[in-house]
């Protein structure tokens, strides 16, 4: 009897530890703003005289000490736009990296000082968690991290989309040739495509198990218009951070024109921002980059609208997982407003409709447009009250991720 009984335990103890086994090692692409950077100054100028103009290597975003002077932040990170060759790059005398490619902790959180901050500057730091609490992944080993420079679109990153060809087929290698779940957030989704776009079936056949997206915005979003016109805040408090203090860097960065809404997702006579002169629709982005006086905005659109437009499937197993429920600008109204100066010095009324409160649900849903297009399943599931950011810390997405890795 005590012999059966200890064959038994046995017997449990083994299978549950090898169900919990990782299958495949998984592989993280963060979105806009959803890693950290470095920066070394070497500058001659500045916004204030308590900018830092000479500097060693230090964390630019997201520390929370740069946000006390976001001016320095901003004339730190912004990049300048050449409209001849149609390429971006920094200011004089700053140079940015993004620490930590192949590794997690510069996408788990985007301030390295995050015990302080617990929990409000965060990234894929609780899925991380999950994974190696419930299915024994090792960080770095088979559970690892593809940052980059989110100030650009993939036109400007042929490197970048080269090391993450690299870092799947590395981290396959690493971990016996399994297959490799690719897990990505918001613009992080529209990278992953456009790297599976560019491989061969053949490749993909070998390399890639499934593709889990996380709020991708599939068709654009109409928030971006905002930043292009009079700035947001960061997700502060528009008395401590002004709008229109961090609106040259977010007008200054092509991904911001990138995510704009495209015309395979609105209507042409849907308008999207109402203004006292002119109501513009996606197809009046021309007249209305000339309006807030921004013309190279325009160019950064043409230079960036077709990399995903055509949402050529990925041709990959995809979980595409979002929010609903929640209240996502659907248009600004800049009409009536109190304050002086241009309207778009000014933040508007927001009409709001469903979507993630980042991304619009006609954006959200772009992905079952494949469920006709390959033959590799799409399977999409919606989570009410699923914030953009939020969703990373839900337990629920977290064991839908862990489903897939068991399969």
């Amino acid at each position: 009897m005590f012999g059966s009984t200890l064959i038994i335990l046995v017997f449990v103890v083994f299978s549950s530890a090898s169900a919990d086994q990782p299958k495949y090692p998984v592989i993280l692409v963060p979105g806009d703003g959803g890693c950290q950077f470095e920066a070394r100054l070497n500058k001659t100028d500045s916004p204030h005289w308590y900018c830092c103009k000479q500097s060693d290597w230090f964390t630019l975003w997201l520390s929370a000490v740069e946000l006390e002077v976001v001016d320095c932040l901003v004339d730190n990170m912004k990049l300048l736009y050449d409209n001849v060759s149609r390429v971006t790059f920094n200011t004089p005398g700053v140079e940015i990296r993004q620490p930590g490619f192949g590794n997690t902790s510069t996408v788990e959180w985007l301030d390295p000082v995050h015990p302080v901050f617990a929990g409000k500057l965060s990234y894929f730091y609780y899925l991380v968690e999950f994974l190696e609490k419930n299915l024994n992944y090792t960080r770095n080993v088979n559970i690892r991290g593809a940052p980059y420079d989110f100030r650009k679109a993939p036109n400007e990153m042929h490197a970048y989309v080269d090391q993450l060809v690299a870092l799947v087929e590395e981290t396959s290698s690493l971990n016996g040739g399994q297959k490799v779940v690719l897990v990505g957030h918001s613009m992080g989704c529209l990278y992953m495509l456009y790297m599976l776009n560019g491989q061969t079936q053949a490749w993909k056949d070998k390399f890639i198990r499934a593709m889990v997206t996380l709020g991708g915005p599939w068709g654009g979003s109409v928030k971006p218009l905002r930043l292009m016109a009079s700035g947001d805040s960061l997700g502060q408090s528009t008395h401590i951070i002004k709008p229109l203090q961090v609106r040259p860097l977010q007008r200054s960065i092509p991904s911001t024109a990138f995510l704009m809404p495209y015309d395979t997702f609105w209507a042409d006579n849907e308008v999207l921002v109402y203004a006292p002169l002119a109501n513009y629709t996606v197809k009046k982005y021309k007249q209305f980059f000339h309006d807030i006086e921004f013309p190279d905005g325009f160019l950064m659109r043409e230079d960036t609208e077709n990399l995903v437009k055509k949402l050529d499937p990925p041709a990959v197993e995809v979980h595409c997982l979002y929010g609903v429920n929640v209240k996502t600008p659907g248009a600004f109204n800049y009409l009536g407003l109190p304050g002086s100066g241009p309207w778009y010095d000014n933040q508007p009324h927001v009409i709001y409709e469903d979507g993630d409160g980042t991304v619009n649900l006609r954006s959200l849903v772009g992905c079952e447009r494949w469920v006709k297009t390959q033959k590799q399943g799409v399977f999409a599931k919606n989570f009410t009250g699923a914030e953009h950011l939020e969703m990373l810390q839900r337990v629920d997405i977290q064991r839908y991720i862990q489903d897939v890795l068991l399969k």
